[in-house]
C-alpha cells in the first residue's frame, strides 16, 4: 500500500429471516465474533479456518446493483453450534451449510450463521450465501475511503483493512488465508479484472463473466476488482511468467513506458527477495480520482492513475512482503511498509541514485520531505506501535519502519548476511503469517553474536527520535 494517514438482542431476532431449528448434536459453542485485533477487534472471526472461497457476482453499473453468491470452504477449529462472518451492508437472501437451509441473523457487520446440525471440530463443511443490493464505500479512521468505490463506468473493490467485507462474506482478518475463484459478470463492453490468473471469458446475452484463479493463499483485504473499460495487456517475462495488465484508456499512452518495465523490476526483485511467490504478474491502472492511492493487490497491484518507477517497485515488492508474508494482526502492518518502502532505497541504490544510508541520513536529519510537518511526521510514534486505528498507515510505518530495516543492517556490518536475511525471511513464512515478534526473534537467532536491543527499544517501540548512530 502507498498512503499517508494524519465498536441487541431483540435487532438480532428481529433481523432473523429464516426459522430452520437446529436438530444437531449438543455441546457446540458458537464461534467468537471477532479476533480482538489491537485495532480492528471485530475483524475476523473464531472457530473455523477458511481454505477457499468461490465467489460468484453479477454487477450492473448503471443501476450500482449487485446480485452475487459466495461459497466458502472451511475447517472447524472448534465444536460450533454457530459462527459469524464479516459482511456490511447487502441484503441477505439465503444461507446454507452443507447444502441445508441453516438460520442466521445479523447485527452489523457480524453474520452470524447456525447450521442445521452442529459442525465437530477438525470438520470441513461449505457455506453458501446469496445476497444482493448496492455495495458500500468504507470510510476508514483515517479517512480513507475503501470497500466498494464506483467509478464512471463501473466500480472497484479495495480491502485495506477492512474493505472486503463489503463485497464478500467471509473471514476477513489477515491471519486467515484461503485460496480463491472469482467469477465475474458485467455488461458487455466492459472488463471485470481481480487477482490470480484468467482461466476463461464469455459473452452471451449482452453480458460477460470472467473467471479468476488464484491458488496461493491470499489474505482478504488483497482482494480487488476492477470493472469499467480498460485497455488490457497480455505479456510475459523472459521467465514465462504472464504479465496482465488493465489500463484506464485515458492512461494507456502515460503509463506504457513504465509498465513494461514490469518485467525488469520484477528480475531485480527476485534477485534481492528470492523466487516469486505467485503464478502471474501485472497491474491495473485506473484514473486519477477513483481511489486516493496505491494498493498491492496480489499479484495485479492498483494504481490510481500511472504510477513512477519508485512506486512500482514498492508495490511489486510488497508481492514478498505483506501478500506472501502477511502480517499476523494489523499491529504488524510496519512488516509490511517497512520492507516495500526499503526496497525502494535498495532500488536506487542499485540504480545509481542516492543509497540507502543516504536517505537513512536525510530522514533523521529532517531534511528528507520538502516542509517540517512532514519530516517531523516521521516521529510521531514507534513503527510497531501506532496509537490507534487510524495511524496504521502513518508516515513513522513507512519511513521510521524502512529506518529499523537499515539499523539491522548497520549491526550486521555484513551486506552478504543483510541480503541473506532479507531474502530467507520471505521465505521462511512464504504464503503464511508473522508477527513482529516473530521477525525480532529471527533477527537475533540469525545473528547471535550481535547484540538487537538498542535497534527494537529505540527504533522499533522507543517513543520519539532515536540519537543518531
Amino acid at each position: 500500500m502507498f498512503r499517508f494517514a494524519p465498536v441487541v438482542p431483540a435487532a438480532l431476532l428481529a433481523l432473523a429471516l429464516t426459522a430452520c431449528a437446529s436438530t444437531g448434536v449438543e455441546g457446540g459453542a458458537p464461534g467468537g465474533s471477532g479476533l480482538h485485533d489491537p485495532y480492528f477487534p471485530k475483524a475476523g472471526n473464531g472457530g473455523y479456518d477458511v481454505t477457499h472461497y468461490d465467489l460468484a457476482l453479477s454487477y450492473t453499473p448503471g443501476t450500482r446493483h449487485l446480485t452475487a453468491r459466495t461459497t466458502i470452504t472451511a475447517r472447524a477449529t472448534q465444536d460450533l453450534s454457530a459462527f459469524n462472518l464479516d459482511l456490511r451492508g447487502l441484503r441477505v437472501e439465503k444461507v446454507t451449510v452443507d447444502g441445508t437451509a441453516a438460520r442466521w441473523n445479523r447485527a452489523g457487520q457480524e453474520l452470524t450463521v447456525r447450521p442445521h446440525d452442529d459442525l465437530t471440530e477438525g470438520r470441513s463443511f461449505r457455506v453458501a450465501v446469496r445476497y444482493s443490493g448496492s455495495p458500500v464505500t468504507i470510510t476508514d479512521p483515517d479517512g480513507s475511503e475503501e470497500g466498494w468505490l464506483p467509478t464512471a463506468d463501473g466500480a472497484l473493490a479495495l480491502g485495506e483493512p477492512v474493505g472486503s467485507m463489503a463485497w464478500y462474506p467471509g473471514n476477513h482478518h489477515p491471519s486467515d488465508k484461503a485460496t480463491y475463484d472469482i467469477e465475474v459478470t458485467v455488461p458487455k463492453g466492459l472488463r471485470a479484472v481481480s487477482n490470480g490468473e484468467l482461466r476463461s471469458e464469455r459473452t452471451t446475452d449482452g453480458r460477460t463473466t470472467t473467471h479468476w484463479h488464484t491458488d496461493r493463499p491470499m489474505a482478504s483485504y488483497l482482494t480487488t476488482l476492477a470493472v469499467g473499460r480498460y485497455d488490457i495487456g497480455r505479456t510475459a517475462t523472459p521467465d514465462g511468467l504472464p504479465v496482465y495488465t488493465a489500463v484506464d484508456p485515458a492512461e494507456a499512452a502515460a503509463s506504457r513506458e513504465v509498465l513494461a518495465r514490469i518485467p525488469e523490476v520484477l528480475a531485480w526483485a527476485e534477485d534481492r527477495f528470492g523466487p516469486y511467490p505467485f503464478a502471474s504478474t501485472g497491474a491495473i491502472v485506473a484514473r486519477p480520482g477513483d481511489a486516493a492511492y496505491a494498493l498491492e493487490t496480489q499479484t495485479r497491484p492498483f494504481f490510481p492513475g500511472t504510477p513512477d518507477v519508485p512506486l512500482l517497485v514498492h508495490e511489486i515488492a510488497h508481492q514478498w512482503y505483506g501478500n506472501s508474508v502477511s502480517p499476523e494482526s494489523w499491529q504488524d502492518m510496519w512488516l509490511n511498509e517497512a520492507f516495500a518502502t526499503y526496497a525502494e532505497w535498495l532500488w536506487a541504490e542499485d540504480h545509481g541514485g542516492d543509497t540507502a544510508q543516504h536517505t537513512f541520513d536525510e530522514l533523521h536529519a529532517g531534511t528528507r520531505y520538502s516542509t517540517p510537518e512532514e519530516n517531523a511526521a516521521v516521529w510521531l510514534f514507534p513503527p510497531a506501535n501506532p496509537p490507534g486505528a487510524e495511524h496504521i498507515s502513518g508516515r513513522p510505518v513507512y519511513g521510521r519502519g524502512a529506518m529499523v530495516l537499515h539499523r539491522i543492517r548497520q549491526t550486521l556490518a555484513d551486506d552478504t548476511a543483510f541480503d541473506a536475511l532479507l531474502r530467507d525471511w520471505a521465505t521462511a513464512h512464504r504464503h503464511g503469517n508473522a508477527s513482529t515478534e516473530d521477525f525480532t526473534r529471527y533477527v537475533e537467532e540469525r545473528a547471535p553474536e550481535k547484540n538487537f536491543d538498542g535497534v527494537w527499544e529505540e527504533w522499533l517501540y522507543g517513543e520519539g527520535k532515536p540519537a543518531r548512530r
